[in-house]
């Protein structure tokens, strides 16, 4: 019979550091191999660290630990951490923050806040760190208080989920050496229980300095500087380094919604073995036996399906044999066989990781029943005579080798703390499959093995108004456009770490060739959004790999909120057949607007509008007709400019060029949506039995194009000013002409494609029926500004519009060129976003960022470019919601942020003959002699104390560089301590900045009365 899966978890993510090893593909690999990666450091190197030198000479001083390299390297701007701050913080609890952001990240679930409902459970080792920040007696009450917060366990769990933006349980699990194994099983229960819907399980075991150990006679640590668990050679364990999260979910959730499982958990236990021991450091056979009884029982399984143990393995000579004894006893009782179980033992490989050994062990087992790979214990010769062989289930395994057990693949891991608090986990090699789940449904064991893999991914977003009626036959660049890109999205908190990113993911990319759609809706749906940021498209993974090498569009978000937009909208002359095609493919929510614009024509008009938007084979001279060219382009712009609104990109002001004016107008909200789009087809018909004519472009003033044209002696009009060095006139086709013939090359000019010379007295015969069109429409107030084409002016919101405007605007110059000058002087540093077919107006726009929406006539992958722009307006900032944009796909492991932060150690901890990489505070004995008088020069130097940051401008905002409340009260104590002033603590909450603070306290020194308090 099948068990019941519907207590069982999943784990999904896991992130680690440990000694010896860059990454845990290497860490792995090392541990296959059989490699030992514990370090012997030389006399140099323990001096350096502050080992005493009487101790570093002490012959019973085994200098060897597993160091982990940077340990007290922390990325602090990425959770906004001040210099300070993290220099007062235990490194464990900095490098925890970075494991649980990490491990967030592996399991698809990184956006801060979002997701299902997080709990904590957090373990560190006893902090060195503080005993070496309190030894010298120098932190004053505040900073004490500031490091006790930051080096205590009561804290770690509750920073986490503060920093991450998680709402479930937050608490610290504290029972020795077991004690993130502890916390995996409470983990466990609140998921069962429903406290959380996701935990993260974290530890870390670090010693401050990393060093060796003084062995003791009797004591637990080895003499030899070797751990060699169950060997004969036994002698103790020596001590490692490291960090170790995973995250943990019901499986059901998991299967539904997550990335492949590492594993599944599928029973725990905890017990304590109470006073049934020799002593109080002693351990019991009886607890540990029982606890792995508790564990096979809670998960229904029982020993005859176990086919490898992690052992807790200390290679103590009291530890092993009745770990041993322990484990056979449970086993053997619970039905496993001789031999059947091959034992793993960690700390041979890394060293004791303390607090943290439970999780490490938990990570090995996990990789051990995934692969089906068993690796031999570092180290081992022969099997320590002590053991008790005989029936026991139990086998040391000396080489690498296959996984011979009984399927599907289990094993059990184990931790026991000192004191007797034991844990015991059952586990299971991961599904082959991915199912969605009913958490009260049972399955059976074929959805572990032999299942197929997942075939496919899901189709992407927008499937299209029409698409299928004009491209059942793609033609030309259409043909390249059936297998659509995926738009992959990176970012971090600074310009160097996107680099790493981008490299990080280029050679996952290469090396693994995943899914693309799996990439694109991972880092879309799994990822904070941070300040640098990096977009590219492709179809494969190959594609992207290149691409985010060389070529990929950068930008930084704004520290104070996104740049402010300006939609621009142009006119006729830049229309084509199938224009609406790489919209209709690449933006979402584009088919729905346009078909709500279609709507608002008559049913011919509309049939034709469609096809000659998404028909490439539409015919081009047909569309060159006003009738026809003004609405389709007013449909195209209006639902390309909804679409963009409904990602979450609001315009601060438009800009229309001629027809465009029309669409920007609407938007604006002058005009309805169906009354725009009737006077547009109005517009378009009237202008059309208008005599013929033709436009040219050239590149020159105004001034001097229309002297060419009076020394050509043509009678041409100034129908536009695009910008200070090129005009567009217009006139009859003969004139026109005969213009050309006479320009020669004496400046750069462009025949445009229009059949009229609109903006000219040409289309004079239009202007009655525009205007009798008018008195039909009301026309509204509009909420946004927009320019007028008529006066270069911007209309600002709230203000009443004349139905003129519009009837002149057809008739006089554009002044395409003054429209833009103003807008830009009114919003500098504005974002312009050309909504529309080609890039004509973003030429044009040099004062600002632009994008154009749609890629030149000359482009091969159209849809693409318009994913690109999409992707490029997220990576300067704007609020387009990743998630709409990268379609659907299964979140997957993907490499996560790259950590490579600055040294943190407070000088306080320091050891005098160290030279380190850290930012010093500096002392009081450096600030002027008369700093009572010089407030200016005081504040500076509190702030660099506080915050630890040197580098200070007047614009610097204190809780951008990492300051809260406490450390504002912490501030205006010291300032009234430092300049005999009460500093409103409220006063300087809203200053914020270095420089308003100092105009605060300058106000209130110049006072005759000290101010009152908070």
């Amino acid at each position: 019979m099948a068990r019941d899966r519907s207590l069982d978890i999943a784990v999904t993510g896991i992130s680690a550091r440990f000694p010896g090893s860059k990454d845990l593909d290497a860490w792995w690999a090392a541990l296959t191999s059989g490699t030992v990666l514990t370090t012997r450091y030389d006399r140099a190197a323990l001096l350096a660290a502050g080992v005493p030198a009487a101790l570093a000479d002490d012959p019973d001083y085994v200098p060897v630990r597993g160091h982990l390299d940077g340990a007290d390297r922390f990325d602090n701007t990425l959770f906004r951490v001040s210099a300070r701050e993290a220099q007062l913080m235990d490194p464990q609890h900095r490098l925890m923050l970075e494991a649980a952001w990490a491990a967030l990240e592996d399991a698809g679930a990184g956006r801060s806040g979002e997701g299902p409902r997080t709990g904590v459970y957090a373990s560190s080792s006893g902090s060195g760190y503080l005993r070496s920040l309190v030894a010298g007696r120098t932190l004053d009450p505040a900073t004490l208080d500031q490091v006790i917060h930051g080096t205590e366990p009561d804290f770690m769990a509750s920073r986490i989920a503060y920093k991450l933006g998680l709402t479930g349980p937050a608490m610290a699990v504290q029972t020795a050496c077991s004690s993130s194994l502890v916390g995996v099983h409470l983990a466990v229960q609140a998921l069962v229980a429903g406290d959380c819907d996701q935990a993260v399980v974290v530890a870390a075991g670090l010693g401050f300095p990393q060093a060796g150990h003084l062995c003791m006679p009797g004591g637990i640590q080895s003499a030899a500087g070797s751990c060699r668990p169950f060997d004969a050679r036994a002698d103790g364990v020596v001590a490692g380094s490291g960090v170790v999260c995973v995250v943990l979910r019901r499986l059901a959730d998991a299967l539904d919604d997550g990335p492949s499982p590492y594993g599944i958990i599928l029973g725990t236990a905890i017990n304590n073995d109470g006073a049934a021991k020799a002593g109080y450091h002693a351990p019991s056979v009886a607890g540990q036996e029982a606890v792995i009884r508790s564990a096979l029982g809670a998960a229904d399984v029982g020993g005859e399906s176990i086919g490898y143990l992690e052992a807790h393995a200390t290679g103590t000579r009291v530890g092993d044999p009745i770990e041993w004894s322990a484990a056979s006893a449970a086993l053997k009782g619970m039905g496993a066989g001789p031999g059947q179980v091959a034992v793993g033992a960690l700390k041979a490989n890394i060293g004791h990781l303390d607090a943290a050994a439970g999780l490490a062990a938990l990570v090995k087992a996990l990789l051990v029943v995934r692969d089906g790979i068993v690796p031999p214990v570092a180290g081992f010769t022969r099997l320590n005579p002590l053991l008790e062989t005989g029936e026991s289930p139990l086998r040391v395994p000396e080489e690498l080798a296959a996984w011979t057990g009984p399927l599907p693949r289990r094993a059990g891991v184990s931790a026991f703390g000192i004191g007797g608090t034991n844990a015991h986990v059952i586990i299971e090699q991961p599904p082959t499959h991915h199912t969605a789940l009913s958490p009260l449904a049972p399955f059976a064991l074929d959805l572990w093995e032999g299942t197929p893999a997942r075939e496919g991914t899901p189709a992407h977003h927008n499937a299209g108004i029409a698409l299928d009626r004009f491209l059942d036959e793609p033609s030309g660049l259409d043909r390249q456009e059936e297998e659509p890109a995926q738009l992959v999205l990176v970012s971090a908190a600074d310009r160097e770490a996107l680099d790493r990113a981008a490299r990080r993911l280029a050679g996952h990319l290469t090396a693994r060739a995943p899914e693309l759609a799996d990439v694109s809706f991972t880092l879309a749906t799994g990822r904070a959004e941070l300040p640098e940021r990096l977009a590219v498209t492709g179809r494969t993974a190959a594609e992207v790999a290149l691409a985010l090498s060389d070529g990929a569009a950068r930008g930084r978000r704004p520290t104070d909120g996104p740049a402010p937009v300006v939609f621009l909208f142009p006119g006729q002359g830049s229309q084509r057949p199938g224009m609406a095609v790489p919209f209709a493919r690449s933006l979402p929510g584009f088919p729905s607007a346009l078909a709500a614009c279609l709507d608002c024509f008559t049913p011919e008009l509309a049939e034709r509008v469609e096809r000659a938007l998404l028909d490439p084979a539409f015919p081009a001279d047909d569309l060159r007709e006003t009738e026809l060219a003004q609405p389709s382009l007013f449909a195209l712009e209006h639902a390309a400019a909804t679409a963009l609104m409904a990602l979450g990109v609001r315009p601060a002001s438009l800009i229309g060029h001629s027809l465009g004016e029309i669409t920007a107008a609407c938007l604006a909200g002058v005009f309805t949506l169906p009354d725009a789009a009737r006077f547009v087809a109005v517009r378009g018909s009237a202008m059309q039995g208008c005599p013929a004519g033709a436009m040219i472009a050239l590149g020159c003033p105004e001034a001097q194009g229309m002297k060419l044209a009076a020394e050509a002696g043509v009678d041409l009009e100034l129908a536009a000013v695009n910008s200070a060095d090129s005009c567009v006139l217009g006139g009859t086709v003969a004139a026109v002409e005969r213009f050309e013939l006479a320009l020669g090359d004496k400046v750069f000019h462009r025949r445009l494609r229009t059949s009229h010379a609109f903006h000219t007295r040409l289309v004079q015969p239009a202007v009655p029926e525009l205007a009798m069109e008018l008195t039909d429409i009301r026309l509204r107030r509009p909420v946004l500004p927009y320019a007028a084409n008529s006066t270069g002016r911007v209309i600002p919101a709230g203000v009443v519009v004349s139905p003129e405007t519009f009837i002149e605007q057809a008739r006089h110059t554009v002044r395409y060129a003054e429209a833009m000058a103003s807008t830009a002087l009114s919003l500098p540093g504005a974002v312009a976003i050309e909504i529309g077919p080609g890039t004509t107006l973003s030429a044009l726009a040099a004062n600002l960022v632009t994008v154009p929406l749609s890629p030149g006539r000359a482009s091969t992958r159209p849809a693409d470019e318009v994913l690109n722009a999409l992707g490029r307006l997220w990576t300067l900032g704007q609020p387009v919601d990743p998630r709409a944009l990268c379609g659907v796909g299964q979140r997957v492991h993907l490499p996560t942020y790259p950590f490579a932060g600055p040294r943190w150690v407070a000088p306080e901890a320091a050891a005098q003959d160290l030279a380190l990489s850290v930012v010093e505070s500096p002392s009081w004995d450096e600030v002027p002699a008369d700093r009572a008088t010089d407030a200016p020069a005081v504040l500076a130097g509190l702030w660099a104390e506080l915050l630890g940051q040197s580098d200070l401008t007047a614009e610097s905002d204190f809780f951008q560089l990492g300051g809260d409340s406490l450390l504002i009260t912490s501030l205006a104590r010291k300032v009234n301590q430092e300049l005999g002033i009460r500093v409103p603590i409220r006063s300087m909450l809203a200053g914020r900045t270095l420089g308003r603070q100092t105009t605060i306290v300058l106000d209130l020194l110049a006072e005759p009365v000290a101010a009152a308090g908070p």
